[in-house]
């Protein structure tokens, strides 16, 4: 039998589980997708059978989400919602005159966006709209693209957006149940594992080496989503590595704290790219990042 792309379940079963998991009811999901509660039922049944665990618990009054559920909830919704802007913005490109930004989920969510934020107070006749994709690979045809890595020669009109710190964060409750004086203390702690696709992302076994420890760490927790893996440090699921500037909300808002003072600085910056091919209008987006990014960051905008 040929492997399924993606190497996901089969479509419905995944729409049938979403639509259940949204309205937490077999019933309201049959409503929404025109189909009868049973068939609702055998997709989800069907689905659970091939991820061998429990999606819902079924109780007389209805049903309820269990922790692997939610996490598929979770994971379906950011899939879907990035199909739905995907399609959205292709449908709108006929009669849209919107600056594209190639950009990961995690500097969408915690810079660009709220930058962009910023952005249309002053200049709200430009539309912007993110491409946000996470495998790795710069989206092709954007106007501008922020990417991470190690700044490379000839590289043409990119420039260095922000160059960050690592530290060790984690919430003010789990810092205080759990005190770190040495990095051999923080190495035995759950840690909250950031698997990325983006080449020389910093992780754990990277930044203890950076100072020194070689030694065991903890394989506690591992997530696929930067965001995610926040959220479960704010959690008090364990300690996370935080780009100082990303994640500088967190920290100002006391949500995060070091758990040690070291800090490491990468080789790898985030980068902003200008397509040589896109309107003015994008030079103007681009220079203001450049400049939001100035102004809150010491080590930023440098030529590459």
């Amino acid at each position: 039998m040929p492997k399924r792309p993606y190497d996901l379940p089969p479509m419905n079963a995944l729409v049938a589980f979403d639509a259940a998991a949204r309205h937490v009811s077999f019933k309201a999901a049959a409503r929404e997708l025109n189909v009868t509660p049973a068939a609702i039922s055998h997709q989800v049944k069907a689905l659970e059978a091939e991820l061998q665990c429990a999606l819902f618990q079924r109780h007389h009054r209805g049903v309820a989400l269990t922790e692997t559920g939610a996490y598929l909830r979770i994971a379906l919704q950011t899939g879907f919602e990035a199909i739905g802007d995907a399609v959205a913005q292709l449908k709108r490109r006929a009669n849209t005159t919107a600056v594209t930004i190639g950009v990961t989920t995690a500097v969408s969510s915690l810079w660009l966006t709220p930058k962009l934020a910023q952005f249309w107070k002053a200049h709200g006749d430009i539309s912007v709209a993110q491409i946000v994709d996470d495998t790795g690979d710069a989206p092709l045809g954007c106007d501008i693209s922020i990417s991470y890595g190690i700044a490379a020669q000839g590289a043409g009109d990119r420039r260095v957006l922000l160059h960050d710190t690592i530290m060790a964060l984690a919430s003010p409750r789990f810092a205080a149940a759990h005190p770190v004086a040495r990095l051999d203390d923080l190495a035995r702690l759950p840690l909250i594992h950031f698997q990325s696709n983006v080449a020389g992302w910093t992780d754990w076994r990277d930044w203890f080496r950076a100072l020194g420890y070689d030694g065991p760490l903890n394989n506690s927790h591992r997530v696929n989503n930067y965001v995610i893996a926040l959220q479960a440090a704010c959690d008090d699921m364990g300690a996370v590595l935080g780009w100082v500037g990303l994640t500088r909300s967190y920290i100002d808002a006391g949500q995060l704290v070091p758990l040690l003072p070291d800090q490491v600085e990468p080789q790898e910056d985030f980068q902003i790219t200008l397509n040589r091919h896109a309107p003015a209008r994008a030079r103007l987006v681009h220079d203001w990042l450049l400049g939001a990014a100035s102004s809150g960051a010491p080590h930023a905008a440098r030529p590459v």
